[in-house]
């Protein structure tokens, strides 16, 4: 399955092990289950070594995450502009929970100790989209913009098919 990663390391390698990882998640957006076993047998090392490296590094996620992953800063600053509100209607929005993806795979809620944009707290970042004096007002309508953007896509790969 990982032959095109393998491919590049030595085999029986350990110091590449954490470059592996990177590697399939890379390709995969997370660390599908049997890639822990191959790796192990590739890098000869326990499964629960590598299980252990895998989970010890936030880098590493073992379950996909959703098209849209909605970070949201719980950092001081932020803290004190009231994020936790802004947390409880992302997830009520959702209808989900930090660190969980919808049944559409269309949204992950996750949180972070600091995004590093305190003098616009509070702040969620959505893929590479930074919301900042955000109000808990306009969470259901950056909701619909993803969700729109998402029909949009779904409609023009729908028309490529057809076409094809």
């Amino acid at each position: 399955m990982h032959d095109n990663i393998f491919e590049k390391y030595p085999k029986n390698d350990r110091s590449n092990l954490i470059a592996i990882l990177q590697d399939i998640q890379d390709e995969f957006g997370y660390l599908p289950e049997n890639a822990i076993s191959e790796v192990s047998e590739f890098v000869g090392i326990p499964q629960c070594s590598v299980y252990g490296v895998a989970t010890f590094y936030n880098q590493f996620r073992l379950i996909p995450l959703g098209k849209n992953v909605i970070r949201v800063c719980r950092g001081t600053a932020c803290h004190v502009k009231n994020s936790a509100n802004i947390l409880t209607a992302l997830e009520a929005e959702l209808e989900i929970k930090a660190g969980e993806t919808t049944r559409d795979k269309l949204f992950t809620i996750e949180t972070v100790a600091c995004i590093g944009a305190c003098s616009i707290a509070p702040v969620i970042n959505i893929n590479d989209e930074y919301y900042g004096r955000i109000t808990v007002k306009e969470i259901p309508k950056i909701i619909k913009k993803y969700k729109n953007e998402m029909k949009k896509e779904n409609a023009f790969e729908k028309i490529e098919e057809s076409a094809e």
